[in-house]
């Protein structure tokens, strides 16, 4: 199984049409094995943060981007579910707070990158300032136009510092996003994460497309490429994000440290 098949390629026109939020590419034989497989995917995820958190030498970014209901909470709580929270910390991006508006937009996203052995989770990220800014008309064109350059320079700085960056669209379909919407509505203890904002937002729901396609065809680079995760079912979301995870992980090819010599002999009176 390979996650790959869902990588951006540098340079590739996107459209998201093209790419279908139901796709089961991977996992043809349903939910319950997927479910299964995805288990078998965290525990061992689990290991390899241990080793990543122990070894101390290696820093990993996920970013996680999707439309309103696309999942980014349900995925961090179901990929994630295994690992060892001393060493992985999630970062959450809502509007920006007066300070962070006093300061360059990059400026509050610098300072939740990982530090060594640390795998640090983006949700929302600094995609959304060529993102909402752009669809709401927040920043002028020629303001936003030239974030996708810095963007793509202050994450190389990351990665030749040694930080690996995997970077995820999960992709709904407007369809899904109404039954999401509807389900908070109609059960009282999902009602207090709708908003009527989130009907304004369904409404640019064009727009958003447009300027999702752009970040992808223009940020998916050899050092922090995108996946176009299909989303429209949970438990193939989180099976395409874990398998890619994982095998990012394996191709860093970890070690526990070594011990202190002579520890064999010790005994512990």
């Amino acid at each position: 199984m390979n996650g790959e098949a869902y990588r951006v390629e540098p340079g590739t026109e996107v459209r998201l049409q093209s790419h279908d939020p139901s796709d089961l590419t991977l996992c043809e034989s349903g939910k319950k094995p997927g479910r299964r497989l995805t288990t078998e995917l965290n525990a061992r995820l689990g290991e390899l943060q241990e080793v990543l958190y122990a070894e101390g030498k290696h820093k990993v970014l996920v970013v996680l981007q999707a439309m309103d209901t696309g999942g980014k909470d349900g995925t961090i709580r179901h990929v994630f579910d295994g690992t060892n929270p001393q060493g992985v910390k999630v970062a959450s991006f809502k509007k920006p707070t007066a300070r962070e508006l006093a300061h360059d937009y990059l400026w509050r996203v610098h300072r939740h990158t990982p530090g060594s052995g640390e795998i640090v989770i983006f949700n929302r990220s600094h995609y959304e300032d060529v993102l909402v800014v752009r669809v709401r008309h927040l920043v002028a064109p020629e303001v936003w136009g030239r974030r996708y350059d810095h963007i793509n320079d202050f994450e190389r700085r990351l990665t030749d510092e040694g930080t690996t960056i995997l970077k995820f669209f999960l992709n709904i379909s407007k369809e899904e996003q109404k039954a999401r919407l509807q389900s908070r509505l109609d059960e009282p203890h999902k009602r207090w994460k709708f908003s009527r904002d989130d009907l304004a937002e369904r409404e640019l729901w064009e727009d958003y497309q447009v300027a999702y396609a752009a970040v992808l065809r223009r940020t998916s680079t050899a050092w922090a490429p995108w996946y176009i995760v299909p989303a429209d079912r949970k438990w193939y979301r989180n099976l395409v994000v874990s398998q890619v995870l994982l095998d990012a992980l394996e191709g860093l090819d970890m070690s526990y440290p070594q011990p202190e010599e002579g520890l064999a002999d010790v005994v512990v009176e």
